[in-house]
């Protein structure tokens, strides 16, 4: 399995409303509910009516287009990341899964993914 790194700095955050979110920028991760409207997006990319903020995150995604029928992927890859103290924030899309992690473990998230045999891509 092919894991790509993106390379860029991600933020996540919480907004009044999605008035001032890109939608057409290249990450753009919107998720809502009765309690809040949260993004996920690149973090020169952060809106103006953002409430809350996370910065520091890195993040990669599975190369390809996963079938539905497959199970336990995104499981696997964050088991294995948290065994060696790593915690993630995931978001799956309908093609694939994103897994950021903290900007400071990016390397070790690449040498914990290369050691389990995935090919790891990118910058």
């Amino acid at each position: 399995m092919v894991i790509k790194l993106i390379g860029r700095d991600f933020t996540v955050c919480k907004v009044e409303d999605y008035a001032q979110v890109d939608l057409g920028a290249e990450y753009c991760f919107i998720g809502r509910t009765g309690e809040e409207n949260s993004l996920v997006c690149l973090t020169e990319q952060v809106p103006g009516n953002v409430l809350e903020r996370e910065d520091g995150w890195r993040g990669f995604y599975i190369d390809g287009v996963l079938d539905f029928s497959l199970v336990g992927i995104l499981a696997k890859l964050s088991s294995l990341l948290a065994e060696h103290g790593i915690s993630i924030f995931a978001i799956s899309t309908f093609n694939t899964d994103y897994i950021l992690v903290r900007q400071d473990k990016e390397q070790e998230a690449v040498r914990v993914l290369s050691a389990a045999g995935y090919q790891v891509m990118g910058k």
